[in-house]
């Protein structure tokens, strides 16, 4: 194991429970006060325009126009899965108190008025296509929301959470949207507000529905799950990789994504026993390590191109590697992964920055986006060499 990534590990455990769990997303402009004070907030233009800048700006502009730190239920549900299983290696007593209160702060995060339970961002997010006000549920923070309290619940035990996790199969079935091809095969949309077929969005809905097949209804949600698999695997392209989804402006191929549908594939096959997507599995593994992570010391957002270096590559291919059981196989391009991420994308106070650009690096501290990824990250990591000793 890379030197140093338990102390690391540690020390954004400490950052994270000092800041209370809460803090800032790279997309959570539409939060200020100031900016909703003004006839801006009417323009999708302006929104659009607003979140950018956030986002892109090194300089964090957010106590100025007053955004607050706030709960991320994807991170919530990040950090539930971190602690369970820092709780599985150490018995550390404080380390369930974090899961019952995590666990119930993530509860009342729900978003309400649907089928089963889900989550939104705790932020208004105008996209190209759609607009999400906060709290408006999609596939992506639902599905973390659920894996953290189902992990939890390994521990906790509580049937009140096992119900809460089960119902929220029936926001996937009910509630979201579905792209039908010809064979009768379907994508799910990202949210039950729009209609696009984003591809990692709906294979985390097969992930979810897999995992929660186990638990109840398991011929339904299988079935379901798999057509949304075999959508995507069949919108693969031959090199192994996949856009992000197919709009004309969504016909990028970057680094995270590319892991979310490899790791979600290998998921719908650990719950659900069909092992008919090996193939798909091994040839976009294959893509997703020569591409962007073969390259150069830093890993590759983009696939023709390297910046901006973010956060989510490094932490994203650990989880993937992790569950699909290649953290050994692929152990040489982990350590100098990790390592450039320690030089250059970690701050002395223990957290990680959000992104290095060629010609500036944006140090703000997202809770989401950079912590609760990293800290996972580094739990599965730990994890692993504590299993293989």
């Amino acid at each position: 194991m890379i030197k140093h990534s338990n102390d690391i590990f540690y020390q954004l455990k400490s950052w994270c429970e000092t800041e209370g769990f809460m803090g800032w997303d790279p997309f959570d402009g539409l939060n200020s006060r100031i900016f909703n004070s003004t006839p801006l907030k009417y323009s999708r233009f302006f929104r659009l325009l607003w979140i950018q800048f956030f986002k892109r700006s090194p300089i964090n502009f957010r106590k100025l126009a007053v955004v607050p730190k706030g709960f991320n239920p994807q991170a919530l549900g990040l950090f539930l899965s971190t602690y369970s299983k820092y709780y599985k290696l150490t018995n550390d007593a404080k380390a369930l108190d974090i899961l019952h209160q995590l666990s119930e702060q993530l509860i009342k995060q729900q978003s309400k008025g649907w089928s089963g339970a889900c989550w939104g961002y705790n932020f208004d997010w105008q996209a190209r296509a759609f607009r999400q006000p906060a709290f408006s549920p999609t596939i992506v923070p639902t599905t973390f929301a659920v894996y953290g309290l189902l992990d939890a619940n390994e521990i906790l035990q509580d049937p009140k959470i096992e119900a809460i996790a089960r119902s929220s199969a029936l926001f996937v079935l009910n509630d979201l949207n579905k792209t039908t091809d010809p064979e009768g095969n379907f994508a799910y949309s990202y949210s039950p507000l729009d209609q696009t077929v984003v591809y990692n969005a709906s294979l985390l809905a097969s992930k979810l529905l897999a995992r929660l097949s186990t638990l109840s209804d398991r011929e339904e949600l299988l079935a379901n799950a798999r057509k949304s698999v075999h959508f995507c695997v069949s919108n693969q392209q031959n090199d192994g990789s996949w856009a992000y989804g197919t709009k004309p402006y969504h016909q990028w191929i970057d680094s995270f994504h590319t892991g979310y549908n490899l790791e979600c594939i290998q998921e719908y096959q650990k719950y659900s026993g069909d092992n008919n997507y090996n193939e798909a599995i091994n040839k976009g593994l294959d893509y997703y390590i020569k591409t962007f992570f073969q390259q150069e010391e830093a890993p590759w957002y983009y696939s023709d191109r390297k910046y901006p270096v973010d956060i989510n590559c490094p932490a994203q291919l650990i989880s993937t590697l992790y569950n699909l059981g290649k953290l050994d196989d692929h152990k040489k391009t982990v350590d100098k992964t990790l390592q450039w991420t320690f030089d250059h994308l970690l701050n002395k106070n223990g957290y990680f920055y959000y992104q290095k650009r060629k010609y500036f690096t944006s140090r703000i501290p997202y809770i989401r986006w950079a912590q609760a990824w990293m800290m996972y990250a580094l739990i599965l990591h730990i994890d692993h060499y504590a299993e293989n000793k």
